[in-house]
């Protein structure tokens, strides 16, 4: 059999050279790249930045499992338990819970092009990147774009919320719980209420919080809560957490205009996800593989239980300020009640450059953490604890590399 198999190979390799040779119109001016002839190489890293996080090996295990097609009842039943899945972590009741293919960003977009239509007033709260990234979305979809700006490391209170509330008249309310930029925990009791009171929707970024701090989408009267997969979930990037409220909804089956995104229409992502009740229909193919790893991911979150979750990272930040301080590093956030527990910032030490330190940790070490980012760039170093990375063990791992970072890396005395 062998002898014949190849026998027929030779014989017919004229015949395919032929073939290709009919085929093709050009010759080929770009060579099979040699890079890709070496077999892939990861170095093993700590991740303690903002994101994205390790992961464990349960989520890495769900990501080597085969293929089935994205309109497959097996797929529909998956993708119906990281429905059930996001509504615990969110702690709502809402049907129109659902992933998002693509990043925290993607889910950003998908409220706004759905809530939003040209010429709607929407108020944001801009105290770091996060902020400044939904008022630039609202302002290319076209509505009246007003903004609340806090210095870096400030947080909105009721009475400022409401003032703005009543002087600028919003559709739509726009709060970052978690400003990774910034350190900043945004609190969130009353503001939901405060905005219903002003016919206001309110929109809370998650994507750095999530599932380290206590959130209640539906007591707290949030009516669209999205998050991200790569912080605190310990998930691949690439997908995305959101959930509306029926306020929300009603919103999106009224407006007057379509969505400008037809792949973020949330019409057709509610039925892709079995959220309306009406058969599935094809709308995008879904991100198989990344979608096994979210439902494990928060599978691994259910069964440790969110109030241990957030002990879990309370206990382990309150670690790292305790070495931290020991350093002589200060805070960036200077109210301690305000200290967002997964994305730790303190000021770059005097005479040092916050890249010497980054590097050197990395360099070293084989640990990550970062500097500033938007407002904060260049002013902080940001350490994270996300998931299975928040352990006494990795804060003593990364406070030690800084102690010899601090110690090894040059400083301008002048």
């Amino acid at each position: 059999m062998l002898w014949a198999l190849t026998t027929a190979s030779v014989a017919l390799g004229p015949r395919v050279a032929g073939w290709v040779r009919t085929m093709a119109s050009h010759r080929l001016l770009v060579a099979p790249p040699e890079a890709l002839r070496k077999p892939l190489s990861i170095p093993s890293r700590l991740l303690l930045g903002p994101g994205p996080s390790n992961l464990p090996p349960r989520v890495l295990a769900a990501g080597g499992l085969q293929m089935v097609g994205h309109m497959h009842k097996e797929m529909f039943q998956i993708m119906d338990e990281i429905k059930e899945g996001i509504q615990y972590v969110f702690q709502t009741r809402s049907p129109l819970t659902l992933a998002v293919s693509g990043s925290g960003h993607c889910a950003l977009e998908a409220a706004l092009f759905n809530l939003l239509e040209p010429g709607d007033p929407f108020l944001v709260g801009v105290n770091g990147v996060w902020g400044q990234r939904a008022a630039d979305i609202g302002e290319r979809i076209g509505a009246r774009v007003h903004l609340m700006i806090k210095d870096p490391g400030g947080h909105y209170t009721l009475q400022e919320v409401e003032e703005a509330l009543a002087r600028h008249k919003p559709a739509l309310l726009f709060l970052t719980q978690g400003e990774s930029s910034t350190g900043v925990l945004q609190p969130l009791e009353g503001y939901g209420e405060l905005c219903h009171r002003h016919r206001c929707l309110l929109l809370v970024d998650a994507v750095a919080s999530l599932g380290a701090v206590p959130i209640y989408m539906d007591l707290q009267g949030i009516d669209v809560l999205y998050s991200g997969s790569q912080k605190v979930l310990n998930a691949p990037p690439g997908t995305s957490l959101i959930s509306f409220s029926d306020k929300a909804k009603n919103k999106i089956y009224t407006r007057k205009t379509k969505p400008f995104s037809f792949y973020l229409d949330i019409k057709y992502l509610a039925n892709i996800w079995g959220c309306d009740d009406k058969p599935r229909r094809y709308h995008h193919t879904t991100p198989i593989i990344s979608l096994y790893s979210l439902r494990e991911s928060l599978a691994l979150l259910a069964e440790q239980g969110l109030e241990n979750s957030w002990r879990q990272h309370q206990e382990a930040t309150e670690h790292l300020h305790r070495r931290l301080r020991a350093l002589g590093l200060q805070f960036f956030v200077k109210d301690p009640a305000v200290r967002l527990p997964t994305v730790t910032a303190v000021a770059v030490p005097a005479g040092y450059d916050w890249r010497d330190i980054v590097h050197y940790v990395m360099d070293h070490f084989s640990i990550e953490i970062t500097g500033g980012l938007g407002p904060s760039a260049g002013k902080v170093l940001r350490i994270g604890l996300l998931g299975c990375n928040a352990t006494r063990e990795n804060v003593d791992r990364v406070t030690e590399a800084l102690q010899e970072a601090l110690q090894r890396c040059p400083r301008n005395k002048l």
